[in-house]
């Protein structure tokens, strides 16, 4: 069973920066894919980015690319979402999550374990 619980959510201006954080409990974060998604209200749950465990590759949804960094500590068992020239359209709840499966981690059902989701709202 792993517990992942989100922080560094808030309110920033156009163009400004925020750090997520996923604190994970267990012994195996290493092992796990790491993800964030996001929900923005009256819309599905998107894909942001994820971290495979295996050689730490990445990769992002266009509409961050390039603006969002995802990465781990894995002595410290968090994951980080470094967000930079945030926008207005990345208002959202972001949710970070891991994997212990393979499979298509663009797609959050490929996800096992789930965070409490942190609210980011970006203001013009």
């Amino acid at each position: 069973q792993v517990q992942l619980v989100e922080s560094g959510g808030g309110l920033v201006q156009a163009g400004g920066s925020l750090r997520l954080s996923c604190a994970a409990s267990g012994r195996t974060f290493s092992r796990y894919t790491m993800g964030w998604f996001r929900q923005a209200p009256g819309k599905e749950r998107e894909f942001v980015a994820f971290l495979h465990w295996n050689g730490g590759g990445t990769y992002y949804a266009d509409s961050v690319k390039g603006r969002f960094t995802i990465s781990s500590d894995n002595a410290k068992n968090t994951a980080y979402l470094q967000m930079n020239s945030l926008k207005p359209g990345d208002t959202a709840v972001y949710y970070c999550a891991a994997a212990s499966g393979g499979g298509d981690y663009t797609r959050a059902h490929f996800y096992d374990y789930w965070g409490q989701g942190t609210q980011v709202t970006v203001s013009s």
